[in-house]
């Protein structure tokens, strides 16, 4: 009986590419592409030995130039890009903010959002605020300190 051992090398590979569609992060496809070399190096005669290097080295050195990839096009996104946009921008309360009631609203430019006060305080309807940050569907924000 012949075993082909570049065989198990290549069901590795197809295992990992596979795994790959169903995960995030472009982690797996590097030990397929390794795989994939150790079986072409099996399927050459190489020993063992040389299959398992072959598997290290372009796996890690895959790893190591897809996190470089990655990091470059997934850096947080710059602040003013989506819901990000409205921190630091002042609205005014049209609902009482009560944030043990789960109640509150308030109009930010052309837009209305559920909001939390930062500190727990009870703000008025009527009163001016500054989006401090988003938690979620709602602004948390604080009373607008008046410039005298």
């Amino acid at each position: 009986m012949d075993f082909k051992i570049y065989l198990v090398w290549f069901i590795f590979a197809a295992v990992f590419i596979i795994g790959e569609i169903f995960t995030a992060g472009f982690f797996l496809a590097c030990f397929g592409v390794g795989a994939i070399v150790a079986g072409v190096l099996a399927l050459i005669g190489a020993n063992a030995i040389w299959q398992w290097v072959g598997f290290v080295v372009v796996s890690g050195i895959l790893f190591a130039v897809s996190r470089k990839f990655a990091e470059r096009f997934s850096r947080k996104q710059p602040p003013g890009i989506g819901a990000d946009r409205l921190i630091s921008k002042e609205g005014i309360v049209l609902e009482e903010i009560d944030n043990m009631e789960n109640e509150g609203s308030v109009r930010i430019d052309k837009e209305i959002w559920r909001a939390d006060s930062e500190n727990g305080e009870i703000i008025k309807k009527g009163d001016r605020v500054v989006v401090v940050k988003l938690d979620g569907t709602h602004v948390v924000v604080k009373i607008k300190e008046e410039v005298k």
